[in-house]
């Protein structure tokens, strides 16, 4: 059996030689993010005689960024993208809301984005950029598998930035991940709503996926990617080629696919470290929260916190942590129909104040 006592602000764990911070509810209490994206404050008219055209759309990008910044304003409408968009430094793109549909034509495929893939959107090696409040629709069910590309770029795409926002974006109709931040550091994905309702085209299909970036917050997204069978995981911190840390995940609605979970930690290569995920539900999925290891890695996942979630009717475990762990907080969460918290032994790991509650 552990024993507890307090010691000033730290609970120690005697029995086991833990001690952790005690203070759960004073932790990412803050609804905003550190990132600011773009801090353009002139707007980049488009020609109204090719308001409708995405050549229009990237003419006026490209000037934001050859003045130095810019918001390019989208009025209500849709929009056929025919080739991938892609913005500069200090540039915003921003609609009205979701009544501003940027639509892949078919033609999209007949070009690529800068790494070899199909993204709607990409930032890709710009600093201080903003995507905001409009609807981004893959078209997926235009087109069948193969793909050549697919899961080189995805449908929005933060790719080797630095300060970048993505916020009020609706993705439709994905043949690809929704929204990823990728080799990326200061970002920002918030208040955006991700959908895979497709059946039998695709698999790998996640919602919000974070691959080898740092510093960033995502926070108060609706994610659903079990409309479908498609769908896979609804929220992703993944490394390949560098670390994922200090990322928030808060007040997001997730339903992971029926090829993946609410949240999957995904070690490849690198270590998954100082990764915050509060105040979030998890429902509908296969399972809850897990961890999962590519590619012979066998790298370490530590200092997580998982605190104050809901994990509402899940399919599996409502957690499941194996692998080299250390520092692992599981405290103050919320179960109803799912599966137990399971987490593996390692060196400061917590599970205290987990609660069966419907």
């Amino acid at each position: 059996m552990r024993t507890y006592r307090v010691v000033g602000a730290l609970l120690v764990v005697v029995a086991a030689g833990i001690v952790v911070n005690a203070a759960a509810s004073n932790e990412a209490e803050s609804d905003g993010c550190t990132a600011t994206g773009s801090y353009a404050s002139n707007t980049v008219q488009l020609d109204p005689s090719r308001a409708q055209d995405s050549a229009a759309i990237q003419d006026a990008l490209d000037a934001a960024a050859r003045q130095g910044g810019g918001i390019v304003q989208l009025p209500a409408g849709r929009f056929d993208v025919h080739r991938p968009l892609r913005l500069g430094h200090n540039v915003e793109l921003r609609g009205t809301g979701p009544s501003t549909v940027l639509k892949a034509s078919s033609r999209f495929l007949d070009t690529k984005g800068p790494l070899g893939g199909h993204p709607l959107i990409t930032t890709e090696g710009a600093r201080d950029v903003t995507i905001a409040d409009l609807t981004a629709d893959h078209s997926g069910y235009l087109f069948e598998e193969p793909i050549d590309g697919r899961l080189k770029e995805y449908l929005i795409d933060v790719r080797h930035s630095v300060n970048a926002v993505v916020e009020g974006v609706s993705t439709r109709n994905p043949f690809t991940y929704s929204i990823a931040v990728v080799g990326s550091q200061d970002f920002c994905v918030r208040g955006n709503s991700t959908v895979a309702d497709s059946s039998g085209r695709y698999n790998q299909l996640d919602g919000v996926h974070i691959t080898d970036s740092h510093s960033g917050d995502v926070i108060g997204n609706i994610i659903d990617q079990r409309r479908g069978a498609d769908g896979d995981d609804g929220l992703v911190a993944q490394t390949i080629g560098a670390d994922v840390y200090d990322v928030v995940y808060r007040g997001n609605d997730v339903r992971g696919g029926s090829h993946g979970a609410g949240m999957q930690l995904a070690v490849s290569g690198h270590e998954i470290r100082d990764i915050t995920i509060v105040n979030n539900r998890f429902w509908g999925s296969p399972s809850g929260i897990r961890t999962g290891y590519y590619d012979g890695g066998t790298q370490s996942v530590h200092n997580i916190s998982v605190l104050g979630n809901t994990f509402l009717d899940n399919d599996g475990d409502s957690v499941a942590f194996h692998g080299d762990l250390e520092n692992i907080r599981i405290e103050g969460n919320s179960i109803c129909n799912s599966g137990p918290v399971r987490v593996g032994e390692g060196a400061g790991n917590l599970l205290e104040s987990n609660q069966e509650r419907c």
